[in-house]
């Protein structure tokens, strides 16, 4: 462990720093026209994970970019995270990344740069596991410490999937289990130490490898992965891009180890309001607890898998070889006035 928090040097903790919706949404406003390319398979309409370009030979080329400032204390710990997050976008098309490049902001003269080192060995850690290139970088004296990842990824044009694809009566699965800001939150205001949170950091470590895989089965109709807009503003995503609505059965919504604890003493991330106010008017049955899980922003969270029902069976067997086991936390229904229901 190191004696620097890094915690302490940011205000935000992972993919909680990001940009609220709405924010966001008036940023992206106004900013002229793309160039445009009949090859661009998927850029920012659907408010997918990376962009897709086809390469016309029946394969496309993913590209993304993430990063953000500390979510744990340990440099190396940190690192491996961002780059997981990062090289989630790829796996949530479907897709195999191949090439990263970094992205790091640090205070010079804040920080050793033994620091800087570790993060950096802790990224490449992860890219070596996912059999991906670190080929280089850019580095900024910045504030804030902040690392993570430009990726490419590659994915035959058949098995690339998106979030906008998801169908009526599809069945929703989630990998991983809600809470990472949440616990970060009580990581940086030092309630719980990093060991309370283990089960937070081995999540988050993770590949989602297992995206690659959906990627190749016709009866996953739409995938993406939730990060910093929390569960709910990434399914609203996907029933926005599919014209359909939602049923959640917040019962069978796994949850970290920590979180109901936390939630009972109101400990949530900044951005939790933040994704919760632009979400308002598109959901119905929320609660208390369930506000603070399901806007909860994540952080190399788990991928949000819309399966026909009619083969449920066999995906929760390849589920089972993949070393999950999952269970349907809700389903797509016809639109209605309210996108979300929680049940």
């Amino acid at each position: 462990m190191n004696e620097v928090k890094l915690t302490q040097f940011s205000r935000g903790s992972g993919c909680g720093c990001k940009v609220a919706p709405a924010i966001l949404e008036e940023i992206l406003k106004n900013t002229g026209e793309n160039f445009q390319s009949e090859n661009l398979l998927v850029g920012n309409e659907t408010k997918d994970d990376a962009a897709v370009y086809d390469l016309g030979n029946s394969t496309a080329l993913i590209s993304t970019v993430d990063f953000f400032t500390p979510i744990v204390n340990d440099a190396f710990t940190y690192g491996k995270i961002a780059a997981t997050n990062a090289l989630s976008d790829v796996y949530a098309m479907g897709g195999k990344p191949f090439l990263a490049i970094a992205i790091l902001g640090f205070p010079t003269e804040k920080i050793s740069a033994s620091i800087a080192q570790q993060i950096i060995a802790g990224g490449k850690s992860i890219c070596a596991q996912a059999g991906v290139v670190l080929a280089g970088g850019h580095t900024i004296d910045s504030p804030e410490p902040f690392f993570g990842l430009a990726v490419n990824g590659i994915v035959p044009v058949k098995n690339l999937k998106q979030n906008s694809t998801a169908r009526e009566r599809d069945l929703l699965f989630l990998t991983k289990p809600l809470g990472t800001g949440m616990l970060a939150t009580a990581l940086k205001r030092e309630i719980l130490s990093e060991n309370e949170i283990q089960h937070a950091v081995d999540s988050m470590c993770a590949l989602n490898t297992f995206g690659e895989e959906l990627g190749k089965q016709e009866f996953v109709h739409a995938l993406t992965d939730v990060t910093g807009f929390g569960l709910l503003g990434h399914l609203i995503e996907m029933c926005e891009g599919a014209n359909l609505s939602a049923e959640i059965d917040y019962a069978k919504v796994p949850l970290m180890n920590g979180v109901k604890d936390l939630c009972a003493k109101f400990v949530y991330a900044d951005n939790t309001m933040r994704n919760w106010k632009a979400y308002e008017s598109k959901v119905q049955g929320i609660g208390s607890e369930s506000l603070l899980t399901l806007c909860d922003p994540q952080t190399s969270g788990g991928l949000l898998i819309a399966v026909d029902a009619q083969s449920e069976k066999e995906f929760l067997s390849l589920a089972a070889k993949n070393n999950f086991q999952l269970e349907s936390i809700g389903k797509f229904i016809s639109p209605k006035e309210k996108l979300i229901s929680i049940l």
